[in-house]
């Protein structure tokens, strides 16, 4: 009996032997480090995060719109932008004539081409001049040496002349010119804008014959020279 005891006991001792070889060993999981850190670089002090934002650029405001004046005109003479001007200024308000410049048609230059020197021009200026054509030597800009032949403020006419001139054995050239026509405008100055009410308005134009006002930019008129 008491053989049978030890064998049942080393049997056991046995098995639990085998039985430890034969488990799975148990990995233990450990989170890498770049996770751990990572995590580390997310967590910032409340002080570290005012200091950031104070050392952010604070973002520029929008640009202002262009300021706008008003406006008194036109005038064709600019005397009479002054007597506006003094009158706005006898009642404390504040205004500068200035002038533009627009766009009023087109003028018709016709002329022939500098030819290879002065003296050649000057040939050709005695030729026209006996055949009783109206002609002068041009002296400067890039037709220098050239000759006009008139500047016509209507196309049919230029048209007339080049013809008479290609009949007599010239080739005539033509050039457009752009003519402009100023005027003269009274802008009242934007601190003096409130002092120009509508009763204002209203005696200017009864005074002053076709008197408008508009608002446009401040420095979109230019100085008259």
């Amino acid at each position: 009996m008491r053989w049978l005891f030890l064998l049942l006991l080393v049997l056991n001792l046995f098995y639990y032997v085998w039985h430890q070889q034969q488990a799975p060993l148990r990995v233990k999981e450990v989170e890498p480090m770049s996770l751990y850190r990572g995590a580390q670089q997310d967590i910032r002090l409340l002080s570290e995060a005012d200091r950031q934002q104070r050392r952010e650029p604070a973002v520029a405001p929008a640009a202002a719109a262009t300021e706008t004046c008003l406006f008194l005109g036109s005038f064709q003479q600019e005397g009479a932008a002054r007597e506006v001007e003094q009158r706005l200024m006898s009642l404390d308000i504040q205004g500068e004539v200035r002038g533009i410049d627009a766009a009023a048609g087109l003028d018709y230059w016709v002329y022939l081409a500098p030819l290879a020197s002065r003296q050649a021009s000057l040939r050709q200026l005695k030729e026209l001049q006996a055949r009783k054509i109206d002609s002068y030597i041009i002296t400067q800009g890039d037709l220098a040496n050239g000759i006009s032949l008139g500047i016509f403020p209507r196309s049919d006419s230029a048209q007339s002349v080049m013809q008479r001139l290609i009949d007599a054995g010239y080739e005539p050239l033509l050039r457009e010119l752009p003519r402009a026509q100023r005027s003269y405008w009274v802008r009242i100055a934007p601190q003096s804008r409130r002092l120009a009410d509508d009763y204002l308005l209203q005696q200017l134009a009864s005074d002053f014959k076709d008197l408008q006002h508009q608002l446009m930019p401040c420095e979109d008129v230019a100085m008259p020279r």
